[in-house]
Parts: structure tokens; C-alpha cells; sequence
């Protein structure tokens, strides 16, 4: 018999603040919706050399529209010069250039707070029957963000893969929330929306694995997906149910 759940632990781009679908399919949709004529391999090299040197270098303090603006910046000048490899210093002002940018960049952001008050109340219902935290592979100001979402009051802990210098998958990003709640893996439940990142880190670390995914999602379903995956939901509330 399965020890009953004490803890749930949240991914946060594409669990927290969208229903299953991650910031680059994310951005890569709104880059088409303006008319930009790019694959989704073209376009995920350019979001990777925008968006990595974006970890360690935004200050703990910047919110999730100045990490928006930021990335969009990088991401303008990936496009611009066809995604050719860049130093940090090349990414330094976080300046948008162009309508086109700022028009997505307020689009991400209106799609991720229609996300966070849908999912505020769910947080506070799981709140109060369950220690909540966010494990997440983020810049270095996770804790900023939240806090401007108005998610962090729900969460015992926030762990940013920045600050402990480990990524998930790697057991130690989960440990790194466990230990300090003195949780048991075996009392977890993680919930993400990435099967390499989320569902593997689980599957290591010995917790159980909620998966969000969107129902057209093209990729795995959970008839491919090993037995990891006991459950699937389309958005958060759908936890609600499985966990009562």
C-alpha cells in the first residue's frame, strides 16, 4: 500500500503559469501568430542561445515581466542576426526593439496571469492540506518571481536550479526541497509538465509524478509513458480530484 501524500512540488514554467506547455512552444507559437515563418528546430536553437545567458546574469530581484522583456530581448537579436552563437555581453540592456517584440512579450505575459488566477485558488486549497514547493530550472530569481505572481505565500519552499547549482533531473535539485521540509520521497508527488526534466527527475528521486499536459499535446501520451505517469492532468485544478 502507498504511503499517503504529504508534500506536492511544482515545476513552474509551463505547470504554474500555463497549462502544459512550455515557454519555448510558447514563444515559438507567438513568434508565428506575428507572422515569422520558422520551424520549431530553428526556432528552439534560438531560444536556447537567448535564454542561456540569461542564468545567473538578471538580478535575484527581477520579476517575471523583467525576465519576460529580457528574454524577448535576446530573442530579437537571435532572429535578427539568424541565431549565430552570442556572449552574455551581448544581451545586456533587456531593451526591446521593435512592436513586434513588445507585442510578445505582453502577450506571454497576459497568458501567464490569466494562468496564475486560475491556479491561485487551487494553490490555496492544496495549501491548506499539503506542504507546497517549486523546483524549478530558472535564472537565479525564482523567488522574485513568485513572489510578483502572488504564488509564494502557498509555498514552504522555492528552489531555483540557479542557486543550488544543480538542474533537474539531477536528485539533488529535489533534495534540495525535501531536506529542509524533511519530507520523504516516498510522502512526494511531483508535478511538472517536462517528461525528460520533470517525470525523470521524479522517477530518480523515488517520487510519484503527476503529469500536465495539453489534451492535443503532440507529443507522448500516457499510453507511451511508463508507469511512472500514474496520473495526467490538462490543468492544475484537475489535482484537486486526483488527491482527494
Amino acid at each position: 500500500m502507498r504511503a499517503p501524500i504529504e508534500t506536492i512540488l511544482f515545476d513552474f514554467g509551463g505547470t504554474l503559469d500555463a497549462n502544459g506547455v512550455a515557454w519555448k512552444q510558447r514563444f515559438h507559437a507567438l513568434y508565428r501568430a506575428e507572422g515569422l515563418d520558422i520551424s520549431a528546430a530553428a526556432f528552439e536553437a534560438r531560444f536556447f542561445a537567448a535564454d542561456d545567458p540569461l542564468v545567473g546574469t538578471l538580478s535575484p530581484a527581477t520579476d517575471l515581466s523583467g525576465t519576460v522583456h529580457a528574454l524577448v530581448a535576446n530573442l530579437e537579436t537571435q532572429l535578427a542576426r539568424g541565431g549565430t552563437g552570442a556572449n552574455k555581453s551581448d544581451f545586456a540592456s533587456g531593451d526591446i526593439n521593435g512592436d513586434r517584440g513588445r507585442r510578445v512579450a505582453s502577450r506571454f505575459l497576459a497568458q501567464a496571469s490569466a494562468a496564475f488566477a486560475r491556479n491561485r485558488a487551487v494553490l490555496a486549497a492544496l495549501s491548506e492540506r499539503y506542504r507546497l514547493g517549486v523546483v524549478a530550472n530558472f535564472y537565479g530569481n525564482l523567488e522574485a518571481v513568485c513572489r510578483g505572481a502572488g504564488l509564494a505565500p502557498f509555498f514552504a519552499i522555492l528552489v531555483d536550479s540557479h542557486c543550488v547549482g544543480a538542474e533537474k533531473p539531477d536528485p539533488a535539485i529535489f533534495r534540495a526541497a525535501l531536506d529542509p521540509l524533511d519530507a520523504r520521497p516516498e510522502t512526494t508527488v511531483f508535478v511538472g509538465d517536462s517528461l525528460p526534466r520533470d517525470r525523470e527527475g521524479a522517477r530518480r528521486v523515488g517520487m510519484r509524478f503527476i503529469w500536465v499536459t495539453p489534451e492535443d499535446s503532440p507529443g507522448e501520451t500516457r499510453a507511451t509513458v511508463d508507469p511512472q505517469v500514474e496520473h495526467a492532468v490538462t490543468e492544475l485544478r484537475g489535482l484537486i480530484k486526483i488527491l482527494s
